[in-house]
């Protein structure tokens, strides 16, 4: 049975850390912590579970600190985890069971991410991530922000899940503030860096800088798929806060240049069709999205509801909008079928018995 070395970079995760440890500490062999300048408890609650508790100077590039970690690993994979993330029983099971099965010819081991939650705890935004990397491979992570390790050589795809559980929100401004520290010391930005800059803008509700650098993003020839279909999706949002509907519209169009549609830009062109109450255009898009099947392994930023949940509920609303209340009350079955404890599908439901009811 291969070994597994578990590296961590850290600061002030004393609310989180325990958590995440407990629930990886019987699967891995080794665990690796790096600390980035914690001022709390995270180095006193990391040495309940190792000795391998190392500084690392902060320099506003997580490669660096990644990279630190892993250079101190000694089993035969490493395997990272944020503090903030945690294993639970299911997929801690799956978790053994590969690693009883792993043989050493697996270079990488993708696994999902699940990074939002509804609130019946189902996950409603997950992506594959390189999490199981081959030591001996020398993998090296790379941008000083939304890092990561390209995958290669021989790829597995498990479908066992690690959940992003939050307890605290960050400082939302960290991000954009590394990015453009960076480009005021002469950095360029790479292609994939330009993209996750463009996003920051976007969240810091700064959209005509955003739409700029999306289209500098487009530009270039080495961009990813999934992240030009998602840029696409991101700069509508922008033309939307702008009051530019039909630009919207374009930025959503232009993703099928790259590949066949996604669920997630079908229903958003439906949510636009529906919202000027054009009900069957918007049919007509969140139909197609709830007959496309969930994307599991490109790799791409994936919301799992707009692969049935939201398509189904909207389908409803449109139904009920044209008069038609049986097709109305049939999607809202289906969408119950997924989430048969939705506080809207059930709500939905009474709607319907009451209508129903009147036209006896």
């Amino acid at each position: 049975m291969p070994t597994i070395s578990l590296c961590m970079i850290v600061k002030n995760e004393e609310s989180v850390l325990e958590r995440c440890l407990l629930s990886i500490k019987d699967i891995v062999d080794e665990i690796i912590i790096v600390d980035t300048g914690s001022q709390d408890k995270t180095k006193e609650i990391a040495a309940l579970y190792t000795d391998k508790i190392y500084d690392f100077e902060w320099i506003d590039d997580f490669s660096a600190a990644r990279n630190f970690s892993f250079s101190k690993a000694k089993m035969d994979y490493i395997m990272w985890l944020d503090a903030d993330d945690i294993i639970d029983h299911e997929n801690q099971e799956k978790l053994l069971r590969l690693k009883s099965s792993l043989d050493l010819s697996t270079d990488i081991v993708m696994m999902k991410y699940h990074v939002s939650f509804d609130d019946n705890d189902n996950p409603t935004f997950s992506y594959y991530r390189e999490r199981l990397m081959k030591r001996s491979d020398h993998f090296v992570w790379q941008g000083e922000i939304h890092e990561v390790i390209t995958p290669c050589g021989n790829i597995k795809y498990s479908d066992i899940a690690v959940l992003h559980k939050k307890l605290k929100v960050n400082d939302p401004d960290r991000n954009i503030k590394i990015f453009k520290k960076l480009i005021q010391k002469g950095k360029t930005l790479e292609t994939r860096q330009k993209f996750y800059y463009a996003r920051e803008l976007y969240y810091h509700e700064q959209y005509l800088e955003a739409i700029k650098v999306f289209k500098e993003f487009f530009k270039a020839e080495d961009k990813w798929i999934e992240n030009s279909i998602s840029a696409c999706l991101v700069m509508s949002k922008c033309y939307i806060r702008l009051g530019e509907e039909s630009k919207a519209l374009q930025s959503l169009f232009q993703s099928f240049i790259y590949d066949s549609p996604r669920a997630e830009i079908c229903c958003e062109i439906g949510y636009i069709k529906m919202k000027n109450k054009k009900y069957k255009e918007a049919i007509f898009w969140y139909e197609l999205a709830s007959n496309m099947e969930y994307p599991i392994k490109n790799g791409g930023f994936s919301s799992v509801d707009c692969y049935g949940y939201i398509p189904y509920m909207q389908l409803c609303v449109c139904y009920d909008k044209l008069g038609e209340y049986h097709k109305a009350s049939d999607y809202n079955d289906k969408a119950g079928k997924i989430k048969p404890d939705d506080k809207n599908y059930l709500a939905n439901k009474k709607y319907f018995e009451k209508r129903f009811l009147k036209t006896k």
